[in-house]
């Protein structure tokens, strides 16, 4: 196909030569009618992009099929069979993912090391989930992805299971064995659903871990916000084989899509295809050529422990994707989340992510010469100034298997269910009624259903005192958790 072709970005060209006057949303009017003191900060330009599909990039009975030559461009970029964008980010396009292969009721086999979007589809979906347990690297204190043989006893275990989640990269850059993963599945006849959020440049450079759809898997749902160079909430699901029907998977869409999709999400998907599928393997090269002196400086210095090969050798997980810089801190005697702090307010410096223990930058590539410099400067000053700041406040990090939470109920039962909030110390022993997540990365704790621990209450409330924050608790001081009442 012709990658130079942006049927988008071509069809908003169209439309402003045209000099069309819209009588429809957005109200707006491609910013005549915004504040100025909102168009000096967000630019006029911004409001002339925002258009609808119909009567604007198309016409009432899409005749061009602007969106529709998009994404069979998208996929054939990606060597898939079907693409379909998202205008409300992964959050959304995982639910829908989900639905597409199990209904309500049904069993879904799903990495408990999931982000808070996919128990949230568990609630939504009214899905039953059995939950395949990551492999828990008790050292850094992290979970890898599970593996084919964890997979493999879980299908054995629910042969009535009508498909797997597998969440990979993670969100500190440890990938599974898809392709292991997907023979294990298709042994079954099921599909792997892949959640491949923080992949979407995987299929555009050799040296990266590999990619979904070319390692086997049925379909695949990706951020392209994350590691693109699309804006916030642009997400598209890739799609192959006949495990997943497009029907199916449009239907369930349209279910919970918006009506209302982004233009300025669309076009930047759109360019953002055309660039990596002209410019690609060249821009990545560059900046795993720039991550890689990121690491070998990160290496040098004392007190940083990078996630590196070693990982891998060890056999925790299969790869790892080298865009992520993640470093463990502790050896410093700060947290990740001080460093974190500290290097925002000291050198402006704001990184991807941070929790007790470590930090984690990203490189994409977009980044440059003076990007990696500040990178490594702050990091360097991060290792000097360490040693005066204030001892971290002690959290108990759980020990292998403590966040392998019995399933007493069903998430979403105990989610809807009568609920009571009841002291911390009194929690333990009682059914979660709602889900606790320490944000980045967003991986609850403690999901609906489950039963609550001592291990987890003093994880978590140690956690709240040493800064972490939990933004999906019912009380984020955690004095009280919600649960399933007492009868």
């Amino acid at each position: 196909m012709d990658h130079s072709r942006v049927p988008v970005l071509e069809a908003l060209r169209r439309f402003r030569r045209r000099g069309d006057v819209v009588y429809g949303p957005p109200g707006h009017k491609q910013g005549r009618g915004v504040d100025p003191r909102v168009l000096e900060v967000l630019g006029e330009d911004l409001f002339r992009a925002d258009v609808l599909s119909l009567n604007g990039l198309d016409d009432r009975r899409k005749s061009q099929g602007v969106i529709a030559q998009a994404q069979e461009l998208m996929a054939d970029a990606v060597g898939a069979e079907h693409a379909f964008f998202s205008t409300c980010g992964s959050s959304l396009s995982v639910k829908t993912a989900m639905l597409a292969v199990a209904g309500p009721g049904e069993k879904l086999l799903v990495s408990r090391n999931a982000h808070k979007s996919v128990i949230a589809a568990v609630i939504v979906n009214g899905v039953e989930p059995v939950w395949v347990h990551p492999r828990w690297d008790p050292g850094r204190q992290l979970a890898h992805p599970p593996e084919a043989d964890d997979v493999r006893r879980r299908l054995q275990a629910h042969p009535d299971a009508k498909g797997m989640l597998l969440i990979t990269p993670t969100d500190w850059g440890s990938c599974a064995d898809i392709r292991r993963v997907a023979d294990t599945c298709h042994a079954y006849d099921v599909p792997l659903i892949v959640d491949e959020a923080w992949g979407a440049h995987l299929p555009f450079h050799p040296e990266l871990p590999a990619w979904g759809m070319d390692a086997g898997a049925d379909l695949v749902v990706t951020s392209v916000h994350k590691m693109g160079g699309a804006i916030e909430r642009s997400s598209v699901f890739h799609l192959q084989g006949d495990r997943v029907s497009p029907e199916v998977l449009r239907q369930r869409q349209d279910l919970l899509d918006t009506t209302s999709p982004s233009s300025l999400v669309y076009a930047t998907l759109d360019g953002w295809r055309r660039q990596m599928a002209e410019h690609g393997r060249d821009l990545l090269g560059t900046a795993l050529r720039r991550a890689g002196r990121v690491r070998e400086a990160v290496a040098a210095l004392p007190g940083l422990r990078l996630l590196d090969d070693a990982v891998v050798r060890e056999g925790l997980t299969a790869e790892i994707d080298p865009l992520k810089i993640t470093v463990d801190v502790r050896e410093l005697g700060v947290s990740g989340m001080q460093a974190a702090e500290w290097m925002r307010a000291e050198h402006h410096v704001d990184v991807g992510a941070a929790d007790t223990c470590r930090i984690s930058a990203v490189l994409t590539h977009a980044d440059d010469d003076r990007t990696e410099r500040v990178l490594c400067e702050a990091l360097r000053a991060l290792v000097d100034s360490a040693g005066g700041m204030e001892p971290p406040r002690p959290v108990a990090l759980p020990e292998p298997g403590a966040l392998e939470l019995e399933q007493a109920m069903l998430p979403r039962d105990a989610f809807f269910g009568e609920a009571e909030h009841v002291p911390a110390e009194k929690a333990v022993g009682r059914v979660s009624a709602e889900t606790i997540s320490p944000y980045p990365p967003g991986v609850p704790a403690v999901a609906p259903g489950e039963v609550i621990t001592r291990e987890v209450v003093d994880y978590l409330c140690g956690g709240v005192a040493a800064g972490m924050l939990l933004p999906d608790a019912a009380d984020g001081s955690l004095e009280t958790f919600r649960v399933v009442a007492d009868r």
